[in-house]
């Protein structure tokens, strides 16, 4: 497969609070092209938030889909996103493979996750 973009479709019964969430709180980028209003750029990778007909409520499982967001600095970005009022559900653990990763929750349950990698 030859994979030329990746995008990442967020549907939700409020699309444009989940947008400005990731955009003005977690501080992801727009798209560059002012047509694509609902679509932030991350690491080469786009997410799209949308609306779609089946999704009513919260995440039921908020585990099944998992936004990462690796950084150079977790407790830093931490407490910029706590400072502005994020819930973190997990801080700073550490797993086997060298990740530390907090999990934080968006305006709809969804997990997503900031993780540095700390080998050693």
């Amino acid at each position: 497969m030859d994979v030329q973009l990746l995008i990442v479709n967020v549907n939700s019964p409020n699309p444009q609070a989940l947008l400005r969430f990731y955009r003005d709180i977690v501080g992801l980028d727009a798209h560059p092209d002012a047509n694509r209003e609902s679509t932030l750029v991350v690491a080469g990778a786009e997410i799209v938030f949308d609306s779609h007909s089946a999704v009513t409520n919260a995440a039921p499982q908020p585990e099944r889909v998992l936004l990462n967001f690796f950084v150079g600095d977790l407790a830093a970005e931490q407490r910029r996103l706590e400072a502005q009022g994020v819930r973190f559900i997990r801080s700073a653990g550490r797993e086997v493979w060298g990740g530390v990763i907090s999990t934080f929750v968006d305006p709809d349950g969804n997990f997503a996750q900031l993780i540095e990698f700390r080998p050693g």
